[in-house]
């Protein structure tokens, strides 16, 4: 028994003293000061040990401690909102504590933002050839947006029109309509059923690392559709963690309308996980966004706004090395619009309408770097795209639904689009590069309301170089040689864009391209009639062809500062738009104008000063219409018209960041001023009836606060649409038309405030 207790006594002292060890040698600290640049403290910092899981932030003066940590080497990652993110090695040595002071500088990303639009390879925004505008993912999650259009609705040159009825919501940029727009995820196209850009809307905005955006002509190196220019959505890559784990959550009210999780308000839901090890990585998201309509004007059943429930998924495989990169993406969506009908007094039936849409995009990219000199690009997407129109009605009071056998009232159109490009790179000297390369487009579309089973194949081949003739002057000229099934297309379309280096300080860019836009499927064949709408497809139509001028000085005084004034000008032959049908003027169809012209000037200024980040910009946009110069086939409802109409737009992004309370407040405005437009109706003997209507100017302005709460979560709060603005007086009189453009034009529902979450997790 004596031994027992002896031995217990033993192994009870080896065990405290294994303890006391281990306690000892884990016991080692690390002090910290986090430091601005202005000297001032670094106050709630994220402070995370990449070799461990261990993290803290600093105090009031800047101060962090680190404690309980074993001899070794460690890496820690110091970060704060509007700083940029640095690295601290940390040797920890037996009996000797670490102390030590990092400066944090600020964030300066967008001026000098890496960008791949148009380009050979990523590069700056200084050395690119063209005027690229660069959207951030910390602007985007300053936005605290729940689509692109939010991300977008306060740039210069976007202007955004809703359709009620159908729940869509268009795109126009520096004067042109969305069809005259290319909208890219990852460089490869979106596919749209009509002519709206409503696939803005359909891609996940959690997914998204920035938005590219390109003003002018880019057909050369895009093709079709591309004549206003490019919007190229950039999807998140593999960073350097092994692991990563994202979520959010965000409640936002519509108006006064909200309700918890569900029904009434905005409600998103995201999750999403990253891994990578030698080599290999593999990513999946899925995101939940409910909006419950607004019922605004209406009443009883029926919605100004109407409910929207977007369901995304998102999946990705892939392999890089030094030289190979490749992956396989494919992002889902299932979207579903009800627009509910008003209940009959007499018969107590009520018409509904549900929209739902599908759409699978399938990408298959890699990279191969062969030598220094020698690269290979390939690209390959499959779209998927299906829209449902399904109708009932509905008896209010025994609460049974039928089936609606009205026309076009249950239908289903189904569109799916194949592209295939390839590029090659080769750097001929230090002077010359050589990029050739093959664009194949194959579009099909199927459905009740469209006219038979149409297709239309596009092959390309471009070549482009970029000439170097001193390190000052980049010159990249650029041929497309294209044969479309439908049109006889141009035989060569040529682009010439230049940079010139006049100071250190100072680039002047300048740009002449050739567009050309063959008819898509929707505007040829697709006849859309329901209670709102009456289209029909034109298979007469002409292609469209254009000749572009832009520009640009940039002026970078300091690092934290640069001015950019751009100009352009682009004149367009036989563009498509709407117009009255002269065989029945009740019926709307796409018509060829036979001129059109766009030309503006715009500047912005992006500067960092101390705790405040601004961008200040203003735009000046006109638009001019040959049908409205005066000739013998043109009659005026109110007399003589001006050719050339105008409109202005001043915005501005300012965050200041309140250092003690480690929060970032965010002002997101835009003054739109008035937008004048042509109403033209065509007539039987070929004369056009035209009158000048006006949509009228408005103020908007977002404010967002951005808090981090721990390492891992942040908390932001605000409220958008502080001026309250929900439609716009419209003088136009036509109630009828492709959608219904008279009265009043809608812009958003009323003020609402939001409350969102957002996790991130990392390991290296």
């Amino acid at each position: 028994m004596k031994q027992v207790c002896t031995n217990s006594f033993l192994q009870l002292c080896l065990l405290i003293l294994l303890n006391s060890s281990v306690v000892w040698a884990q016991n080692h600290t690390i002090k910290g000061t986090v430091l601005l640049a202005d000297g001032t403290p670094g106050a709630l910092a994220t402070i995370q040990v990449i070799d461990a899981p261990k993290g803290t932030t600093t105090d009031e003066k800047g101060h962090f401690t680190l404690s309980e940590l074993a001899p070794g080497k460690y890496h820690l990652q110091i970060s704060m909102i509007g700083y940029a993110t640095l690295q601290q090695a940390i040797m920890l040595r037996d009996n000797q504590p670490v102390q030590f002071t990092v400066r944090l500088q600020p964030a300066t990303s967008q001026l000098n933002e890496v960008i791949v639009t148009g380009q050979y390879e990523p590069q700056s925004l200084k050395k690119s050839v063209y005027n690229v505008r660069v959207i951030d993912s910390e602007r985007i999650r300053l936005r605290a947006a729940t689509n692109v259009m939010g991300v977008l609705n306060n740039e210069l040159g976007f202007r955004f029109s809703n359709d009620l009825t159908l729940g869509t919501t268009d795109v126009q940029l520096m004067g042109m309509s969305g069809r005259n727009v290319k909208i890219l995820l990852d460089g490869l196209p979106m596919v749209d059923r009509g002519d709206t850009r409503e696939s803005l809307n359909q891609i996940d905005i959690n997914s998204i690392e920035r938005i590219e955006i390109v003003e002018g002509p880019m057909s050369v190196s895009y093709g079709s559709d591309a004549l206003a220019g490019v919007v190229n959505i950039i999807t998140k890559k593999p960073g350097r963690e092994r692991l990563s784990v994202t979520a959010r959550i965000q409640e936002e009210t519509a108006g006064k309308e909200y309700n918890v999780l569900t029904n009434q308000g905005l409600h998103i839901q995201n999750a999403g996980i990253t891994w990578q090890k030698k080599g290999w990585n593999a990513s999946a998201g899925v995101t939940n966004n409910t909006f419950g309509g607004w019922q605004g004007l209406s009443e009883g059943r029926v919605k100004d706004w109407l409910p929207k429930n977007q369901l995304f998924g998102h999946g990705k495989i892939g392999y890089r090395t030094e030289h190979l990169n490749i992956y396989y993406r494919l992002d889902a969506l299932k979207e579903d619009l009800l627009s509910q009908g008003a209940e009959n007094s007499n018969t107590h039936q009520a018409r509904d309408q549900k929209y739902i849409t599908n759409r699978y995009v399938h990408q298959l990219q890699s990279d191969w770097k062969v030598t220094d000199r020698l690269q290979f690009n390939g690209q390959a997407s499959l779209t998927d795209y299906q829209r449902r129109t399904q109708t009932t009605i509905l008896d209010v009071t025994t609460n049974r639904r039928t089936l609606s056998l009205g026309q076009g009232e249950q239908d289903v159109a189904t569109f799916t689009s194949q592209t295939y490009r390839a590029t090659a790179t080769y750097k001929v000297s230090p002077v010359v590069s050589l990029q050739p390369g093959i664009d194949i487009n194959r579009d099909a579309a199927s459905g009740d309301r469209i006219l038979g089973s149409p297709g239309i194949n596009d092959y390309a081949f471009f070549v482009s170089s970029t000439l170097n003739p001193s390190t000052r002057i980049s010159i990249r000229p650029g041929l497309r040689f294209i044969k479309n099934s439908v049109y006889e297309a141009p035989p060569v379309i040529p682009s010439l864009n230049t940079k010139f280096a006049l100071t250190p300080t100072l680039d002047l860019r300048l740009a002449y391209a050739r567009g050309f836009r063959s008819p898509a499927l929707r505007e040829l064949y697709f006849n859309f009639f329901d209670a709102s709408h009456s289209i029909r497809g034109n298979p007469n139509l002409k292609a469209e062809n254009s000749n572009s001028f832009n520009g640009s000085l940039v002026w970078q005084a300091m690092p934290k500062a640069k001015s950019t004034l751009g100009f352009f000008y682009n004149d367009f032959n036989n563009l498509i738009t709407y117009g009255i049908d002269p065989s029945d003027p009740r019926i709307t169809t796409n018509i060829n104008i036979d001129r059109f012209k766009t030309m503006g000037v715009t500047l912005e200024n992006v500067f960092s000063w101390k705790a405040l980040q601004a961008t200040v910009g203003f735009s000046y946009i006109g638009r001019y219409n040959n049908l409205l110069t005066g000739t013998d086939t043109t009659t005026y409802v109110e007399g003589k018209l001006p050719t050339f109409i105008w409109s202005p737009e001043v915005n501005t992004n300012l965050t200041y960041t309140l250092k003690k309370l480690g929060t970032k407040v965010s002002l997101f405005y835009k003054y739109t001023g008035k937008r004048p437009s042509y109403l033209a109706t065509a007539t039987a003997d070929g004369h056009v009836s035209a009158v000048l209507t006006e949509i009228a100017a408005f103020h908007w302005a977002d404010l967002t606060l951005t808090k981090p709460i721990t390492s891992y979560l942040t908390l932001t709060t605000g409220a958008k649409n502080l001026f309250n603005i929900t439609r716009l007086s419209n003088t136009s009189t036509d109630t009828g038309g492709a959608h219904s453009s008279g009265g009043p034009s809608p812009v958003s529902y009323e003020r609402s405030y939001f409350l969102g979450l957002s996790f991130q997790w990392s390991k290296n």
